[in-house]
């Protein structure tokens, strides 16, 4: 790639490539590449003018070096980067709203009087015509207060009040619209599929294979717990699919052969193998874009309450320009009243403040689904952890192998890694990473695996059953041994390790003891969230009464339950809710998929289980839990402005109304003022909350 350094100062670079601009597609592909570099700490790219400007640190030479490797014809890149960046919308809406003021400047400069006039009534048409279809519908709503106030104006000939009033409307109309594609383009973007591998059926086998090389008419296999990845139709096997993702509906979907499956949509139980229909990347986006936009449940009770309030408002609007002017029969005073509504206000300013709200929780890496849990998390008051991957560590590692009858700790471990490979969960990435790090290659050994929810998983190699889970899954539910020399050293077992239990053919192989630190935050993040309202913490685990005591202890929850079942979560968060408190439940894997669905807010790790991601509410990002405080934080914040725009539209619209019945403003400057405070209030809804707390 062919540059000229334009400017440079140290750390800092500005360059421009050999090329008069640059596509959205390159200004991408480029953007991706330059932030993807170790040593650039920011970089934006310009596509008009075909430049970057860019923040590093390191050696200079190594990043030119670096930049002139670049292509826009590299595979993997253009594999990689999404075909949706938001890059076009913002470009297309920054023209909209420059032509808009640029015309309206012209027709104030240029056109005489007359011509300006017959401007102003075209234009005045499509605000006519919105507030005579209102009142076909025997309703009446904002467009109709508009369409009067525009009507109002020109009957007395004041064209200038009435295209500074549509102007305005405008303007606030583009401004909406551009936050609310720009908020579900990133809210959708962030929703997306991000699999990068998958099971291909093969020859009788299963391999992992990337998910670029699957073609349409591949068959692949999804077990429990794991998101489809494609679009496709059930060949064999039956499972029960969570659709929340696409249709909203939460109670599972029995799938059988024949059966059309979704991508995106996760398998709660069972598995299936399923033909490939659509390849990667070909309708996902789009069909996020549709669901959330026309999800009710995603919408916010903030916003049905402005909107109802201000539709409400609406008649007395018009009643108390009536009613003004029957008492003083003063034309210019009623029309002071006709200028002004709060309804304009209110309807834009809080979808916006809402919007805005989700699109900052997802610049902190924190993905809403919807305006609706932000004000959820704001109003409650319980908050359930689970342990593992949660308030640990979510990448805890395997400290010892502890292996009975003379079996070799490697083996038992190959063993244990090609069974858990299947079901991603902290624990079970613990095994398969330790494998790695000991360079073990685990082919596929096993017949088909079945995962036990909360307990364990089930196979065969040869004739033999193999089994992998917790003690209880093990020795009491399968009826499992220890071998019978071995006894004092099954005992001594270090006790400060969650363990994990394989036994082949009836008898204990092995004991993987799995170290799973508490993450450092934890007990900071614990007292933060009680200063910001939540009044009762609660750790939920399926350890032992020891381990969870321990963990207790350390954060300092409220409440600890130890050895409970997924159906024990979702029981307590039921509990809580019939007594009339809001419940955040935040969890990561397979087991507490019910939890999350049970409470009002259901919190996801994004590195935990699939299906914990696809029914939570909100994912968080696994790097710290410091986002939890960010998210609550936040949530109070949105509320604060909420309650803060309700008195500023009231407050401030009351004040000019009564100016203008006092005679103090003309109807011009009040719907001037009127409308230049509804676009300053809306403005200042699309700020960030954070940094202004």
């Amino acid at each position: 790639m062919k540059f000229i350094i334009k400017h440079e100062i140290p750390g800092r670079m500005r360059i421009r490539l050999a090329q008069k601009q640059m596509t959205i597609r390159e200004a991408d592909l480029f953007a991706y590449y330059l932030s993807s570099l170790p040593m650039v700490e920011k970089a934006k790219v310009y596509e008009r003018t075909a430049g970057a400007a860019i923040i590093f640190t390191g050696d200079r030479q190594e990043l030119i070096e670096k930049i002139r490797l670049f292509s826009f014809r590299d595979a993997a890149l253009n594999e990689i980067v999404p075909k949706d960046s938001g890059r076009e919308l913002n470009q297309e809406y920054k023209e909209k709203l420059i032509q808009k003021i640029v015309l309206r400047a012209g027709t104030r400069l240029l056109l005489p009087a007359p011509l300006r006039t017959v401007y102003t009534l075209c234009q005045s048409l499509r605000y006519l015509a919105k507030g005579i279809h209102s009142l076909l519908r025997r309703r009446l709503e904002v467009e109709v207060l508009d369409a009067v106030a525009i009507t109002v104006s020109m009957a007395r000939r004041d064209f200038s009040t009435a295209g500074s009033v549509m102007f305005l409307l405008g303007i606030g109309e583009l401004l909406e619209e551009w936050t609310h594609k720009k908020s579900v383009g990133d809210l959708a973007r962030s929703m997306s599929l991000k699999i990068e591998k998958v099971w291909q059926e093969a020859d009788g086998c299963e391999v992992l294979v990337p998910i670029s090389r699957i073609r349409e008419g591949d068959r692949i296999v999804v077990h429990t717990g794991n998101v489809i990845p494609l679009d496709g139709i059930v060949v064999s096997s039956v499972a029960m699919v969570n659709q929340s993702s696409m249709t909203g509906e939460s109670a599972p979907v029995k799938k059988e052969a024949g059966n059309y499956v979704y991508a995106g949509t996760a398998v709660e139980e069972g598995a299936i193998t399923l033909c490939v229909k659509k390849a990667a990347g070909s309708t996902r986006f789009e069909r996020i874009v549709t669901m959330i936009e026309e999800s009710e449940k995603l919408k916010s009770s903030l916003e049905g309450k402005a909107s109802s309030l201000a539709d409400a408002l609406v008649p007395w609007s018009l009643g108390g320009t009536i009613l003004t002017w029957l008492v003083t029969r003063n034309t210019t005073k009623a029309l002071s009243i006709l200028m002004v509504d709060f309804s304009c206000a209110l309807k834009l300013a809080m979808p916006l403040a809402v919007l805005s709200a989700m699109r900052e929780a997802n610049s902190h890496q924190v993905t809403v689904k919807g305006g609706t849990y932000l004000e959820a998390v704001s109003e409650a008051s319980v908050m359930v952890f689970d342990k593992t991957g949660t308030l640990t560590k979510a990448k805890p590692t395997v400290a010892d192998i502890i292996t009975f009858d003379n079996r070799e700790a490697d083996e038992m471990l190959r063993i244990a890694a090609c069974l858990e490979e299947h079901f991603p969960h902290s624990m079970a990435n613990a095994v398969v990473q330790e494998s790695v790090r000991r360079g073990l290659i685990h082919e596929e050994m096993h017949s088909k695996v079945d995962y036990i929810v909360a307990h364990g998983i089930a196979s065969y190699i040869g004739e033999n059953r193999v089994i992998i889970g917790s003690s209880h899954f093990v020795f009491e539910d399968e009826g499992c041994t220890v071998p019978d020399s071995e006894h004092e050293k099954f005992e001594s077992i270090p006790p400060e390790y969650s363990h994990l239990y394989l036994a082949i053919g009836g008898k204990l192989a092995a004991v993987i003891c799995i170290e799973d630190p508490l993450r450092e935050e934890a007990p900071d993040v614990i007292r933060s969230l009680r200063r910001l309202g939540i009044s009762k913490i609660v750790m939920m685990t399926g350890d032992s009464e020891r381990t969870a005591q321990a963990i207790a202890k350390k954060v300092g929850v409220d409440e600890y339950y130890s050895e409970v079942l997924p159906e024990d979560k979702a029981r307590f968060v039921e509990s809580e809710k019939r007594d009339g408190k809001k419940v955040i439940m935040v969890g990561d894997g397979i087991n507490d998929s019910p939890a999350l669905s049970a409470a009002d807010v259901g919190i996801a790790i994004s590195e935990g289980a699939e299906i914990a991601r696809e029914i939570a509410d909100i994912t968080v990002s696994e790097d710290a839990l410091y986002q939890l405080i960010t998210l609550k934080a936040l949530s109070n914040a949105l509320m604060k402005r909420v309650r803060r725009n309700y008195r500023c539209v009231i407050g401030f619209n009351f004040g000019l109304i009564c100016l203008g019945v006092g005679g103090i403003l003309p109807p011009a400057t009040s719907a001037l003022l009127h409308n230049l405070s509804t676009l300053a209030i809306s403005l200042e809804s699309m700020t960030n909350l954070l940094d202004l707390e």
